[in-house]
C-alpha cells in the first residue's frame, strides 16, 4: 500500500481510503468486517459525514478496539459556532472516540462561508474544538470550482476535497494550486457516483495525478475494497489502449450525468431520482434494456409521477436539469 503525506496535516494516508456514503447500504456487522479487512490490508483512511445517515454510527461500531490504526475524516455542514459545536459532540459520539483527525465544513456554498468565518460562525466552533484535542485538523469539500477557488485563499483550510474523474477534470488547475501550497487534495466521486463502469480504468487515471493525496472511492463490500486496491497500486503508465477508452467514456458520459449523491432528495413525490437515472443509462448507454425495465417497473415511483415542483435542482450540488432529465427517463421507459 502506497502512503503519501495530506498536504500541512503531516498525516500519513494510504492513498485509497473508503468514501464512507454506501455504508448507509449495509449493516454494521457488514460495516465491521469491511473495516477489519482494511486494516489488514493497510488501507488507514476512513471518510464519512454526519449527513450520511447511519455511517458515523456503523463505522463507531466497526472501529472498537482498532480506532488507532486509522486516520478518521468526518464532515458537518452548520455555518453557526453553536450547532457546529453540537454536530462535532454528535460525530465524537456516533464514532465512539475523543478525537477526529479530520473534520470538514460540507459542500458550503459562497454564502455559507461568509456565515462560517464571520464572528459567530462554524469556524470558531472548529477552532476550539482543535485546541481541546477534540478534532486534529479543519478542511473543506465542494462541488464548485468558485468554492473550490476559494477555500484555497483561506489560511486555515489544510485539505480540500473535491470530485474529480475522467469526465470531471474542470478544476485540474485548483488541484495543482493545491500541491503548491501544501494543501491535502482528497479526489471524491472518482467513479462519478458509479456512472463510471469500468472501475478500474477510473482509478488508474486517477492516481496517475501526483497532486492527487488521497482517493475515496465509496466502497461497501470486500470485493470492492480488493479490486480498487488493486487498480489503484498498479503504477504502470496508461496505454493508449486504454487512454481511447478514456475517451470513450467522456464521449459516452458528457457532463449532464447523475452521481448518485443523493442530496436531491427527498423528492416530493417519492421518486428516487438517483435510481431512475441509473436505470435510464443501462437502457441508454449499456445496453442492458432488459435488466433496465425489471429494476425501473419494480420502483415505488416512476420518472412519469414527477410533479415539475423543481425542489431537487434546488438542492442538486452539480446544478442538473432534473426535471427535463426525468422527462426524459419517463420518455425512455414508456411511463
Amino acid at each position: 500500500m502506497e502512503y503519501r503525506t495530506l498536504g500541512k496535516t503531516g498525516l500519513r494516508v494510504s492513498r485509497l481510503g473508503l468514501g464512507g456514503i454506501p455504508i448507509q447500504r449495509i449493516d454494521a456487522e457488514g460495516t465491521k468486517e469491511l473495516v477489519h479487512q482494511m486494516a489488514e490490508m493497510g488501507v488507514n483512511y476512513i471518510d464519512t459525514a454526519r449527513a450520511y445517515t447511519v455511517s458515523e454510527e456503523y463505522l463507531g461500531y466497526a472501529l472498537e478496539g482498532i480506532r488507532d490504526k486509522f486516520i478518521l475524516a468526518t464532515k458537518g455542514r452548520a455555518t453557526k459556532r453553536e450547532e457546529m459545536k453540537a454536530d462535532i459532540e454528535k460525530s465524537l459520539h456516533n464514532l465512539r472516540t475523543n478525537y477526529i483527525d479530520l473534520y470538514q465544513f460540507h459542500n458550503p456554498s459562497m454564502a455559507a462561508l461568509d456565515e462560517i468565518i464571520a464572528p459567530g460562525g462554524a469556524l470558531e466552533a472548529m477552532k476550539e474544538a482543535k485546541q481541546e484535542g477534540k478534532i486534529g485538523h479543519i478542511g473543506a469539500t465542494a462541488h464548485s470550482v468558485e468554492v473550490f477557488a476559494r477555500l484555497l485563499e483561506l489560511p486555515w483550510v489544510e485539505t480540500i476535497m473535491f470530485p474529480y474523474n475522467i469526465v470531471e477534470n474542470q478544476a485540474q488547475e485548483l488541484i495543482a494550486k493545491c500541491t503548491e501550497k501544501n494543501i491535502g487534495f482528497i479526489c471524491m466521486k472518482p467513479l462519478a457516483g458509479g456512472a463510471i463502469e469500468d472501475g478500474k480504468l477510473a482509478l488508474r487515471y486517477v492516481a496517475s495525478n501526483e497532486n492527487v493525496t488521497e482517493i475515496i472511492p465509496g466502497m461497501a463490500d470486500l470485493k470492492e475494497l480488493q479490486q480498487n486496491a488493486q487498480a489503484i497500486s498498479d503504477t504502470s503508465p496508461l496505454t493508449e489502449e486504454e487512454r481511447a477508452a478514456l475517451q470513450h467514456i467522456r464521449d459516452t458520459l458528457g457532463t449532464q450525468f447523475c452521481r448518485r449523491c443523493n442530496y436531491c432528495a427527498p423528492c416530493t413525490v417519492g421518486i428516487s431520482i438517483p435510481s431512475a437515472f441509473l436505470f435510464e443509462g443501462y437502457l441508454s448507454r449499456y445496453g442492458l434494456e432488459s435488466w433496465a425495465r425489471d429494476r425501473y417497473q419494480a420502483m415505488e415511483h416512476t420518472a412519469s409521477e414527477c410533479i415539475a415542483c423543481g425542489q431537487c435542482e434546488t438542492r442538486c450540488p452539480y446544478h442538473l436539469p432534473i426535471r427535463e432529465m426525468m422527462k426524459r427517463t419517463a420518455q425512455e421507459f414508456g411511463y
